[in-house]
């Protein structure tokens, strides 16, 4: 059977950046093996399956997979199917768009904004299905230190020290003295499997970030080193920033109201990624928070399977 797909870049607005993804439209009746050995050959950081919703008023059910294993929610697959569909359904219509789809995935139904722009890239954003909550475990600043190849001097600044947070995958949060360490770092993936705590049966991946950003308008610089998932380094984590949100609030100290920010990664790689972060507090908590990000498609084709 021929199965349609498209590849976006997605978190930019350029071609050749940001994170890679790939959309099977009309999945059903692929296996989870085959789904899973499909992820594989295209070896990207995460490939997208489009299944029907059970509920009729949702957009699609989405399963999404990396080249190592399923997550049961991702936020650049968000994003750029979220624009996928959208401009695969409005492919005729030649103007501006603005319109809303519910997304079901694992972690359960993701709601989605959606902006189509003539001649401009893109964008969509959600609000996380669940939100940031801090998971407390016993943490070793200097083996942290050691799996980056940094002085342990180099890790935390200010009130921030490593902790793990989940908006429905969990990572662990190291932050690093400044941008010369984020770029120096050397990620050694065995001291890494021998320090980071199991967490909801997995090996907790690594989030390592520092305050400010080569481009302006960033006000984190992070980098993700994914364990499990088949790939070394990830451009763009959006599962990543949302568990960031809370550990913005909790450190930040976060006043009452709206807070816009932007996270850039990717940039080590040479696949600069921009993650909108809306963060909304309300008595010190986290009322609401959305990812958000543009995304462009590059490829079109055919599976025939």
């Amino acid at each position: 059977m021929a199965r349609s797909y498209s590849v976006y870049d997605v978190f930019t607005d350029s071609r050749l950046a940001g994170n890679p993804l790939a959309v099977i439209f009309d999945a059903e009746g692929l296996s989870d093996e085959a789904m899973q050995a499909i992820a594989k050959e295209m070896n990207l950081s995460e490939t997208v399956f489009v299944l029907p919703p059970q509920n009729p008023t949702h957009t699609a059910a989405l399963r999404i997979f990396t080249p190592g294993r399923e997550l049961p929610f991702a936020g650049h697959p968000t994003v750029g199917t979220a624009i996928a569909l959208a401009e695969r359904a409005h492919a005729m219509h030649g103007g501006d768009v603005d319109l809303v789809s519910v997304l079901d995935e694992r972690v359960g139904p993701v709601r989605c904004a959606i902006r189509l722009r003539q001649k401009r890239a893109s964008f969509a954003e959600f609000d996380l299905p669940r939100k940031s909550q801090q998971i407390v475990l016993p943490l070793d600043k200097a083996d942290l230190a050691n799996a980056l190849s940094l002085k342990i001097t180099e890790v935390g600044f200010e009130n921030h020290v490593p902790s793990i947070w989940s908006a429905g995958v969990p990572f662990l949060l190291v932050p690093v003295h400044d941008l010369g360490a984020a770029e120096r770092l050397e990620f050694d993936p065995q001291l890494w499997e021998k320090t980071a705590p199991f967490v909801d049966g997995a090996l907790a991946s690594a989030f390592v970030y520092c305050r400010g950003g080569i481009n302006h308008t960033a006000k984190f610089h992070a980098r993700v080193f994914p364990i499990g998932m088949g790939i070394t380094e990830d451009p763009a984590t959006g599962s990543a920033v949302a568990a960031f949100s809370g550990a913005i609030n909790h450190f930040d100290r976060l006043t009452d109201g709206h807070h816009p920010l932007i996270v850039e990664q990717g940039i080590e790689m040479g696949r600069p990624s921009f993650i909108h972060l809306h963060i909304d507090v309300d008595g010190g908590e986290i009322a609401n928070a959305r990812i958000g990000g543009q995304a462009v498609r590059i490829a079109s084709g055919i599976i025939e399977l």
